[in-house]
């Protein structure tokens, strides 16, 4: 028979777990002080980490995290290699990158589900360009070598009858600096994300010759669905730390649903004014150009890892699909229970 003060006491620890349902397994996190490396974090490519940091969801999540921002996707890896960061808000094919390398990396939970990366070439160093083949032994400015930027560029130039080796790639970021380098004439070509190439294109600066930003372009230019921004780390990190992904992966599909009906102001409150790069109204215009292709719900398309594979093994001869194991490149677990929760 249950006494008044254990029915107090009851009632107590229901009614906190409903007013706080954040809490959920707060208390089992195997760690709580988190380090995420970011290859450009100003680009729309990593939005959703920004505004899950910005909007305190990690926090809600019991997590402390940390953010470091390096000038591309392949320096954030190289952090999450060298032990300095714990996971990593990067590009899903550096998943099977590293396992080409016999080094396996797993995504578990998806940012993006089209590259946002487009190729475009200088209408000021390149005002007669025609076709790939005009490339041949200019400069293309990507975020960092060895990126995910690089990666489309290197699938363009294939395309064209190009190699890698016949062109210049140079570091140039994805904020400011891209746009310098490319109206200044130190580069002939740019692979880089938004905002950085609507504020090109807008201005006329560059001509467009690839396209990934929409569901539309990625499909031309991969052949299939191409599963692309996402929180991924060595595999070992994520089965001893299972719960720390889960609620990792809880703010990243909390932050997914809010952006499904977030509107230009509610974008503009919550990135930092630096991302704007001096101009809103295009920022804004980018955002809507790339607006579809950020994940809805953090989970990997069925289609998705076959497709970045074919990309990676038509230019990269170093990775075979045959010993390319894609179950151990990504788990959809994690964002399915947080997509379940959220209602995503």
């Amino acid at each position: 028979m249950p006494t008044r003060r254990t029915f107090a006491i009851a009632s107590a620890l229901t009614a906190a777990s409903v007013a706080v349902p954040w809490v959920y397994g707060q208390d089992k996190l195997e760690k709580t002080r988190i380090s995420i490396a970011v290859g450009g974090k100003a680009a729309f490519y990593y939005l959703p980490l920004t505004i899950a940091e910005q909007l305190g969801y990690f926090k809600t999540e019991g997590l402390d995290v940390e953010i470091s921002d390096f000038a591309g996707g392949a320096r954030a890896l190289q952090a999450v290699v060298g032990g300095s960061a714990d996971v990593c808000s990067g590009a899903y094919e550096h998943t099977i990158n590293m396992q080409a390398k016999n080094q396996l990396f797993q995504a578990f939970v998806l940012q993006g589900r089209a590259p946002q990366i487009a190729v475009g070439v200088s209408t000021r160093n390149m005002p007669g360009y025609s076709s790939i083949a005009d490339l041949r032994g200019k400069k293309i400015g990507v975020s960092a070598p060895g990126s995910s930027t690089n990666m489309v560029a290197n699938l363009v130039l294939s395309r064209g009858g190009l190699k890698a080796a016949d062109v210049s790639f140079i570091g140039v970021g994805v904020s400011a600096g891209a746009l310098t380098a490319l109206r200044s004439g130190q580069i002939d070509a740019i692979s880089n994300t938004d905002p950085v190439m609507t504020m090109l294109e807008q201005k006329g600066d560059i001509k467009i010759i690839s396209d990934t930003r929409t569901l539309k372009g990625t499909q031309e230019v991969f052949g299939g669905p191409m599963p692309a921004g996402c929180l991924y780390a060595p595999i070992d990190f994520v089965r001893k730390n299972p719960n720390t992904c889960q609620a990792l992966a809880n703010a990243i599909v909390r932050t997914l649903k809010w952006l499904q009906t977030a509107g230009p102001g509610d974008i503009l409150k919550t990135v930092p004014e630096s991302y704007l790069l001096g101009d809103r109204a295009l920022y804004l215009a980018s955002f809507e150009k790339v607006r579809e292709s950020i994940s809805p719900d953090g989970v990997v398309m069925a289609d998705g890892p076959r497709t970045a594979l074919n990309a990676i093994a038509s230019f990269d001869s170093s990775v075979k699909p045959e010993k390319i194991d894609l179950t151990k490149t990504f788990t959809n677990d994690f964002a399915r229970r947080a997509k379940e929760r959220f209602k995503a």
